[in-house]
């Protein structure tokens, strides 16, 4: 497979770089707010132009408060200065509006050791002078593009230009994989555990709740088998959310969610099992999202906190029996290698496939053992089951009075599949349809009145000789 090219947008916070990033992937996967520093991460997407792919990363602002004090905005600088040395092109991005500051001269400065092309990028020019661009000539980065992202104007023309030496497409078969979605209340060490399970510093990890504010989508391989991690913003609780970027990322984790064909929920066991944990769990399965729990920072607790942290498990945790959950530790390595088998059973419980007759052999065994009860003076009758769906498994189960059947016996059809197919992480729903007589409601019709205790089609014999005898006379 041949590799993309990639395209760095770099440049100080606020400047446009997200904007300009969905624009060119055709996508909302950056977050967008006239908020300052929204884009702490790197986040990557694919782009496409005249038959052309290339992958574009967003990067966190660099050049305010870069000052090595070792606060949020070293930690974006750094994001920034990875993704510089991932390129193969840098689109620098100034603010026309705002005009040249110190900050957009020293990284201009930085941008000339690299040997890289450069594409600079005037944006945000609706409203100013014609010539306010001008002064970026002084970056000696060539003549800037005028661009107003939020409108899309200006992007084709640097498009045009950057994408002009790149190789057009050749037809290949897109690599997918299973997809996992990292989720948990703030500051619970989901980026600590995806750079664990990447085994690289791709995500922003850093002690202050709500670091990761959007979702990161990260392709990878282990043991030869492809993934999509997920890392997600961490969701607070509704009373909490009172900025706009944090709304953006609720919807973000629940998009990713639903996106997903796993779901880990990440837990702090140092702070115990709270309700938003339970939350974010009902969220998943209301998606139908097969679930794998990792109770984290374990290492650090005493014997009596685990034993307190079991005993909540237990209590907490009973309307999900079937999930599996792992006491990891996500900064040492401690037992994260072991969530893998239990993510691909759960995956493949999600996915199963049977036959419509091994459905309905276990349905009659299930009925023999245990049959319905009595509804109205008659018994509900059950007559077959197939497979009506994936990810969550749902299995349709036909009868009569399916509607009279109660909770208690649909749970205890439901426990029996899974224990016979042995289905472990995943929701699974069983419906019931209701079977119906397509005649039922249809009234008689014929030429001549149905006489009582006379058959439709002895009435028909009588109708045609009375004609008969009508026409001799």
């Amino acid at each position: 497979m041949s590799i993309k090219p990639v395209v760095a947008l770099i440049g100080r916070p606020n400047v446009g770089k997200s904007t300009i990033f969905n624009q060119m992937t055709k996508t909302r996967q950056a977050l967008v707010a006239d908020l300052s520093g929204l884009t702490r991460d790197r986040q990557y997407g694919d782009a496409t132009y005249n038959n052309k792919s290339f992958v574009v990363i967003d990067t966190g602002g660099i050049g305010e408060a870069d000052d090595g004090r070792g606060g949020i905005d070293d930690y974006m600088s750094a994001q920034s200065h990875t993704a510089i040395h991932e390129a193969d092109i840098i689109v620098f991005v100034v603010d026309a509006r705002a005009g040249m500051i110190g900050a957009d001269a020293e990284i201009g400065k930085m941008l000339h050791t690299l040997g890289k092309p450069v594409y600079l990028v005037a944006n945000k020019i609706d409203g100013v002078h014609d010539a306010a661009p001008a002064e970026f000539y002084a970056l000696g980065l060539g003549e800037p593009y005028p661009m107003t992202a939020s409108h899309g104007r200006g992007i084709g023309n640097l498009l045009d230009d950057l994408t002009a030496d790149m190789p057009e497409d050749v037809e290949e078969e897109p690599q997918d994989g299973l997809k996992l979605a990292i989720i948990g209340r703030p500051n619970v060490g989901k980026s600590t555990l995806v750079n664990r399970m990447l085994g690289e510093d791709r995500v922003v990890v850093y002690d202050m709740p709500g670091t990761t504010r959007d979702s990161i989508y990260i392709p990878y391989e282990r043991n030869g088998k492809n993934y999509v991690l997920i890392d997600t913003a961490g969701v607070r609780r509704r009373g909490r959310i009172d900025e706009k970027v944090e709304k953006f990322s609720v919807i973000k984790t629940l998009q990713a969610i639903k996106d997903s064909n796993v779901v880990v929920a990440v837990i702090d066991a140092q702070e115990g099992i709270v309700d938003q944990d339970l939350h974010m769990l009902g969220y998943a399965l209301d998606a139908g999202r097969a679930i794998v729990v990792a109770i984290n920072k374990w290492d650090g607790l005493s014997d009596d906190q685990k034993d307190l942290i079991r005993f909540e498990l237990d209590r907490r945790f009973n309307f999900i029996p079937y999930v599996k959950v792992h006491f990891i530790s996500a900064l040492h390595g401690t037992n994260v290698g072991n969530l893998y088998p239990s993510i691909h059973k759960a995956y493949e419980s999600s996915m199963f496939k049977v036959s419509t007759s091994r459905l309905t052999q276990i349905l009659e065994d299930a009925v023999a053992a245990n049959p319905p009860p009595m509804s109205g003076g008659r018994r509900i009758k059950l007559r077959y089951a197939h497979l009506g769906g994936h990810n969550p498994p749902i299995i349709v189960i036909h009868g009569n009075q399916t509607g009279s059947l109660p909770k208690s016996y649909q749970r205890y059809l439901e426990n029996e599949f899974r224990k016979v197919f042995k289905l472990e992480g995943t929701p699974l729903r069983v419906e019931f349809k209701l079977n119906t007589n397509p005649y039922a409601g249809k009234k008689v019709t014929s030429s001549k009145k149905q006489r009582p205790g006379v058959s439709e089609a002895r009435q028909k014999r009588r109708d045609m000789k009375y004609k008969k005898g009508s026409h001799k006379r």
